[in-house]
């Protein structure tokens, strides 16, 4: 019960880059793991891009928000980058190159997304 305590005040005191840079890295993980799915665990596969899909398609739908923060060139960049990111994710079921494609391009935006003194994606 007290890890339940310790997971929401976590939760509540993170700052929405930390957590950010938390999701990407569980995303990354599911992504790595399915990278090495044989045939017989399709559906492993399918949710782990289906997650990240859907968490690339949260934040191109932040970035079209007005009340968004970013500049608009990054914003135009994230909206982008989900757009090839869902392109991507339909080749992945079937292309490991292309699993490797997404997790690289979640791997990038983790750098950016990371506490400094902590300048690479260790979490994935």
């Amino acid at each position: 019960m007290s890890y339940q305590a310790y997971q929401t005040a976590a939760a509540r005191t993170e700052d929405p880059r930390s957590a950010e840079y938390r999701l990407f890295g569980q995303v990354t993980r599911a992504l790595l793991a399915a990278r090495e799915c044989g045939a017989a665990e399709l559906s492993k596969r399918a949710d782990a891009l289906d997650w990240n899909r859907r968490m690339w398609t949260a934040f191109a739908a932040d970035c079209s928000s007005e009340d968004n923060k970013l500049p608009e060139s990054l914003r135009a960049a994230i909206i982008s980058l989900s757009i090839f990111v869902s392109r991507q994710t339909s080749d992945a079921i079937r292309d490991n190159d292309a699993v490797d494609t997404l997790i690289e391009i979640n791997r990038t935006i983790m750098q950016g997304l990371a506490p400094q003194g902590q300048g690479a994606a260790s979490a994935a």
